[in-house]
């Protein structure tokens, strides 16, 4: 098996944490930097429309420690993408990326997201639009491909006609996506895995940067994948378990591996500029529970931090009453 540096490094491409609504916000990625210097991350995807209108400091404010970030956006209109592309620039994102795999009926609805594969001219408009209006690479997410078509060739003529711009960038979740009949959940977990998909496309279009998303949660399945595409895409599995992350990062890096309490220590000067800014503590901790999973004392942990993260004044003292917890279920094991 090819090493790790069998292609040649992308920043941020071969290790990245994928965007997920409701999680992935500016707290949550802070701390998966510290799991992992190098990883690239994602922000929640967000409409362009939102981006050109809304709240930009809440919808698009990170901490520089996020760095490499990528804001993902999502849309269907050319020129709003181009000015909402422009705006995440400015913003200092380093890269943009639009979203043409999510399956959800509120996604469906405003002609964005998974449904976007059945449009491969006009994904291709928008991202040639966005690629004309920043100087930061301009990517795209997607699936295998959707509803009742199952054809490799169809897969690779969306992938052409996108690459045709000039985008050399894709993340590919190896999953088709059913657009009436699943939920979002069932999408990621009903429609089968054709890991050998994406594999082949890297073979047949070597010169795209081509990661894959999708099942893996194991670092033996991580490790495998650098034989056949460049990236490799964690979502839930880092998120839930964020330990994860860091082994995935360390043996990527050849580093030693850090404990889960020097990693959160690590975490807490962050912790103590949000207090300072006056954001409750349950927003920052609401993204760590899982970092002591199956691990002694795991379970106090998170009982802890549930408990206590609520209530008014919680602060970096309820952090070290978490980790005491750690320890002494681990004395006692």
């Amino acid at each position: 098996m090819p090493s790790f540096d069998a292609h040649p490094p992308v920043t941020g491409s071969r290790l990245s944490v994928a965007p997920m609504m409701d999680w992935t916000d500016t707290h949550c990625r802070s701390f998966h930097r510290v799991m992992s210097p190098g990883v690239l991350l994602y922000t929640e995807m967000v409409h362009a429309q939102a981006v050109i209108h809304g709240d930009r400091a809440r919808l698009l404010g990170f901490d520089p420690s996020e760095h490499p970030v990528a804001l993902q956006l999502g849309g269907s209109d050319p020129a709003a993408l181009a000015e909402a592309s422009r705006i995440g620039a400015d913003w200092g994102y380093d890269e943009i990326n639009l979203n043409v795999g999510c399956p959800s009926d509120r996604v469906q609805a405003g002609r964005f997201g998974a449904c976007l594969m059945k449009e491969p001219p006009l994904v291709a408009e928008c991202i040639a639009a966005m690629q004309a209006a920043v100087r930061v690479p301009v990517t795209v997410k997607c699936r295998l491909g959707v509803d009742e078509v199952e054809d490799y060739a169809v897969f690779l003529a969306f992938i052409d006609a996108v690459a045709a711009t000039g985008c050399r960038r894709f993340v590919v979740h190896a999953r088709k996506a059913w657009l009436q009949g699943l939920s979002p959940k069932e999408n990621r977990e009903i429609p089968p895995l054709r890991h050998d998909w994406v594999h082949r496309l890297k073979r047949e279009r070597p010169e795209l940067v081509i990661s894959i998303n999708g099942g893996l949660r194991e670092l033996a399945e991580v490790r495998a994948q650098f034989a056949h595409v460049d990236g490799v895409m964690i979502g839930r599995a880092a998120y839930h378990e964020p330990y994860r992350l860091h082994e995935y990062a360390v043996a990527l890096e050849g580093e030693p591996p850090r404990t889960r309490e020097a990693l959160l220590r690590a975490w807490f000067p962050y912790v103590e500029s949000q207090l300072a800014r006056g954001v409750a503590l349950k927003h920052l901790t609401r993204h760590i529970l899982g970092l002591f999973h199956a691990q002694p004392g795991g379970r106090a942990f998170r009982q802890v931090l549930s408990e206590g993260a609520p209530k008014a004044g919680a602060g970096l003292e309820l952090l070290e009453r978490a980790l005491a917890a750690t320890r002494s279920h681990e004395a006692a094991a």
